[in-house]
C-alpha cells in the first residue's frame, strides 16, 4: 500500500480503500457531519459507521457536504442486535439506507454475533439474520457482506449455512490486543480483517514503549499503530474529530516499521482492551440489562 486510496481486494472482487475513517463514539449532529467531511477533504474514501452509533444520518450529510461523488466512496454500516431475524434485518438495512440517504451500501456487517449466553439457539438466530443479508445482497442493495466481533466458532457456524460467505471480519485490533489467532484464521479463510479501535481506545497513545518507537521514526504513536495494522494486512479504521489529526492519521505510507519493532508491538502485554468480548455478550447486555 502506497496511498490512502490503494485497495485491498475482497474475496468477491470488490475493492476497498486500505484505511477507513471510523465514527464510533463520534457525537451525532454537526460533530459527525463535519468530521466526515474533514476526512473526505483529507483524501479518505472509506467511511465506517453503524446504526448503533446513532450518527448514520449525520455521516450521510457529511458525505453530501464534501462534494465527493458517492461512487467514489466506500461506505460501511452495521446491523444492530435488536434487529435480528430475517424480516427485521431486511427492514433494518432499508432503514440504514434511508438514514444515510444512499441507494446502496458497499459493505454491511453483523455488528455482534448472537452467542450461547444469550440463547441456546444462537446458531439459528444468526442464520436467520444472515438470510436477510443475503436477500439484500442479491437485490443489489449491498456490494459485500461481512461480520464484526466474530470469533472462530461463530465463523464456523456461519459457514454451515451461508450461501454468500462473509468477506470481512471487523474486530478490535491494536498493540496490546491483537487477537492474532482470530486474525490469521480469518485471513487463511479468505476474509479481510478490519481493525476497530486501532489506537487502543486512546490508552496506547500514552504507552512508553510505543512512544519510544514513535520517536525512533519521528512519527506519532497513532501513525505507528495504523502502520502496524497495515503491515499485518489488517485494514485500520482510525477515528478522530480533529481535522489535523484526521489528516495526520493518513500519513503512514512513507515509512515502514522494522520487523523487530512489529514483533515488539505484537508481543506487548494487554493494553487498551475495550472489555468487549462477544462470548460475554456485552452488546446484548447494553440492551437487555444482563
Amino acid at each position: 500500500m502506497k496511498t490512502l486510496t490503494d485497495t485491498f481486494v475482497l474475496a468477491n472482487g470488490v475493492e476497498i480503500p486500505c484505511i477507513g475513517y471510523g465514527t464510533w463514539q463520534t457525537p451525532s449532529g454537526d460533530v459527525a457531519k463535519d468530521s466526515v467531511k474533514a476526512a473526505l477533504d483529507a483524501g479518505y474514501r472509506h467511511i465506517d459507521t453503524a446504526f448503533a452509533y446513532g450518527n448514520e444520518a449525520d455521516v450521510g450529510e457529511g458525505i453530501k457536504a464534501s462534494g465527493v461523488n458517492r461512487k467514489d466512496i466506500f461506505l460501511t454500516t452495521k446491523h444492530w442486535i435488536t434487529e435480528r431475524g430475517y424480516e427485521k434485518t431486511v427492514a433494518a438495512i432499508d432503514a440504514s439506507l434511508k438514514n444515510l440517504d444512499v441507494d446502496y451500501l458497499d459493505l454491511y456487517l453483523v455488528h455482534w454475533p448472537c452467542v450461547e449466553k444469550i440463547s441456546p439457539e444462537w446458531k439459528e438466530i444468526n442464520a436467520d439474520t444472515w438470510r436477510g443479508f443475503e436477500r439484500m445482497y442479491q437485490d443489489g442493495k449491498i456490494r459485500a457482506l461481512g461480520v464484526s466481533n466474530y470469533q472462530q466458532k461463530h465463523l464456523e457456524a456461519l459457514d454451515e449455512f451461508a450461501t454468500v460467505k462473509p468477506v470481512v471480519n471487523q474486530i478490535e485490533f491494536h498493540p496490546g490486543y491483537t487477537q492474532i489467532d482470530n486474525v490469521r484464521y480469518c485471513q487463511n479463510h479468505g476474509m479481510l480483517v478490519q481493525a476497530w479501535s486501532p489506537l487502543g481506545n486512546g490508552a496506547v497513545l500514552k504507552d512508553e514503549t510505543l512512544a519510544a518507537i514513535a520517536a525512533k521514526y519521528g512519527r506519532s504513536v497513532a501513525q505507528i499503530c495504523i502502520r502496524f495494522a497495515l503491515q499485518n494486512d489488517v485494514l485500520p479504521l482510525p477515528k478522530s474529530v480533529t481535522p489535523s489529526r484526521i489528516a495526520e492519521n493518513a500519513r503512514v505510507f512513507d515509512f515502514e516499521l522494522a520487523e523487530d519493532d512489529v514483533k515488539t508491538l505484537m508481543d506487548m502485554p494487554m493494553l487498551g482492551f475495550s472489555g468487549y468480548y462477544p462470548e460475554e455478550a456485552p452488546a446484548d447486555a447494553l440492551v437487555n440489562g444482563d
